[in-house]
């Protein structure tokens, strides 16, 4: 259900494959060295378009200067290719920018500016970027018609999701709607407790490349969790592990409550020393079970034992 499809004129604005499209004195470009191998999961280059920010690294044979947008769903399925039959890789959430680099067909090109991860979503997804002044800090948020609680609602936003409205009363009122205060906290309000977060999603259906209550994956558990508490992590496990470094190793012993704790292709958050919650493709869901229970299942399925690292998020 959308909550609104938002003004679209945004995207008509986009200047598409267009060398110097970062404006002025910037309409030739010249690689420093040898071009660089890159990650296409965080890097946007394509056969045909590259972003602008990378010319002087990466060749490409057009360069666009991103439109700043913002998703005007609930929530838009962030794709490897522009098909709905493409892999699901991420989601992008109302209110969160998007940095839009092509429109062709009805599908938008580009990358999130929470974490910067590429790829294809539907281009009636997006609107006009925002400004948010609160997120949404339950598992989901309803947006009402009038500011009252029996009134209908046009849309439920999930957690995570930003708004910007003004603050009348024990309503947020938005021009989508109105949501109740106690839903929400404050933009930049961190004080949230990262496994409580992901607590709160325990019995979540298991979804690759989901962010929200309706489905998740265990990268998109602990990214959700942690940026409640103002800490914006990558979107995929591997890169969250490098992200994290070599400083900020655990020992086994040491395992509190909000460390993570990462396996070949996977990651979870501890609840306490001994339990970690994941979104689990064994259980199809966010659960909470041993961590001793994992590491095993792991080694049963042919993997090495010894977990890929344990990282303190501080």
């Amino acid at each position: 259900m959308t909550a609104n499809k938002g003004d679209n004129s945004a995207l008509n604005r986009v200047r598409m494959g267009r060398p110097g499209a970062a404006g002025a004195g910037r309409d030739r470009f010249g690689l420093a060295g040898v071009a660089q191998d890159f990650d296409p999961r965080i890097v946007a280059i394509r056969p045909d378009l590259a972003d602008i920010a990378v010319a002087g690294t990466h060749f490409a044979p057009h360069y666009a200067a991103p439109k700043m947008t913002s998703c005007v769903l609930p929530s838009a399925a962030i794709r490897a290719a522009p098909s709905l039959d493409a892999e699901q890789t991420s989601e992008l959430l109302f209110g969160e920018g998007f940095a839009l680099l092509d429109v062709t067909g009805g599908w938008a090109w580009g990358y999130g500016l929470a974490d910067h991860y590429v790829g294809y979503l539907a281009a009636n997804a997006l609107g006009n970027p925002i400004a948010p002044t609160h997120r949404v800090a339950a598992a989901e948020a309803r947006l009402h018609s009038a500011p009252d609680a029996a009134s209908g609602g046009s849309a439920i936003l999930p957690y995570g999701a930003l708004v910007m409205g003004e603050v009348q009363g024990d309503w947020l009122r938005t021009v989508h709607g109105y949501i109740e205060m106690d839903a929400l906290a404050e933009i930049d309000a961190f004080d949230a407790d990262p496994a409580a977060v992901a607590e709160a999603m325990i019995g979540t259906p298991y979804h690759w490349g989901g962010r929200t209550a309706q489905g998740i994956d265990c990268s998109g558990l602990v990214q959700l969790a942690w940026s409640a508490a103002g800490i914006h992590l990558p979107r995929d496990s591997d890169l969250q592990l490098a992200a994290l470094g070599s400083d900020k190793d655990v020992a086994p012993a040491g395992l509190a409550r909000g460390d993570l704790v990462f396996f070949p292709g996977h990651v979870g958050i501890m609840a306490d020393r001994d339990t970690l919650i994941h979104a689990s493709k064994h259980s199809m869901s966010v659960a909470a079970e041993p961590l001793a229970d994992v590491i095993a299942r792991f080694a049963a399925e042919g993997h090495d034992p010894a977990v890929s690292g344990m990282k303190r998020v501080r």
